[in-house]
């Protein structure tokens, strides 16, 4: 798997989306925004991602399997 890190901004058109996230994973997420400065949108952004480079075609098999029952 790749190394996570965070590359310069570029701006990029995006949109605004209203999603759900669990509150132990916001609490993660914003304490790790203050201790790099580095704003909760951008640090959601590149997470996910990230998830997206790294996800294979066995992790979508296995999604599908577990989401059937």
């Amino acid at each position: 798997m790749e190394k996570f890190t965070l590359p310069n901004l570029n701006e990029e058109q995006s949109i605004l989306k209203t999603i759900r996230l669990k509150q132990y994973t916001m609490n993660k997420i914003s304490e790790l925004s203050k201790q790099t400065n580095i704003s909760v949108n951008r640090l959601l952004n590149e997470c996910i991602e990230f998830a997206l480079r790294n996800l294979s075609e066995e992790d979508l098999k296995q999604l599908k399997k577990t989401n059937k029952k």
